[in-house]
C-alpha cells in the first residue's frame, strides 16, 4: 500500500469516528449523567455551563472531522494543511495529557486519549511528508 494511500484511510478512519461525537450534542443531559456514571467518573455536575462545554467540544470534534474527511478529497492540494493537522494534533495530544493527569483522569482514561493522538498526528504528519507526493 503507498503512503498516500495509507494517509487517506488513516485520515478517513479518523474523520468518520470524530463524526460519531454529534450524537453528543443533541443526547439528553441524563444520558451524559448515565455514561459519567458507568465510566467510574463519579458525579458529574449538571450546571449550565458543564453541559454547555460538553455539547460545544462535542461540536468542535465533527468540526475537525469534517476537516479529515475533506482534505482527503485532493490529498495533494491539501498536503501542507494534512501536515498542519499532524503537528497540531501531536501538540494537543500533549495538552490532553497534561490536562488528564492534573484533572485526575483515571489512568486508562489518559492512556488512550493524549498518547494515541500524539502518535496518530505524528504518523499523519510522517506519511504526509514531502516524499509521499507522486506515489
Amino acid at each position: 500500500m503507498t503512503r498516500p494511500k495509507l494517509l487517506v484511510i488513516l485520515l478517513r478512519i479518523f474523520g468518520i469516528g470524530g463524526l460519531f461525537a454529534l450524537g453528543a450534542v443533541f443526547m439528553p443531559m441524563s444520558w451524559m449523567v448515565a455514561i459519567h456514571s458507568w465510566l467510574g467518573l463519579g458525579d458529574m455536575p449538571t450546571a449550565p455551563i458543564v453541559e454547555y462545554l460538553a455539547r460545544t467540544v462535542s461540536v468542535f470534534y465533527v468540526v475537525v472531522s469534517v476537516v479529515f474527511l475533506a482534505v482527503t478529497s485532493d490529498l495533494d492540494r491539501y498536503r501542507p494543511l494534512v501536515r498542519l493537522l499532524g503537528v497540531t494534533l501531536a501538540l494537543t495530544g500533549i495538552v490532553f495529557t497534561g490536562t488528564d493527569l492534573a484533572a485526575g483522569m483515571p489512568w486508562w482514561w489518559t492512556a488512550a486519549e493524549g498518547p494515541p493522538v500524539v502518535a496518530f498526528g505524528a504518523v499523519i504528519f510522517f506519511l504526509a511528508g514531502p516524499t509521499a507526493q507522486g506515489r
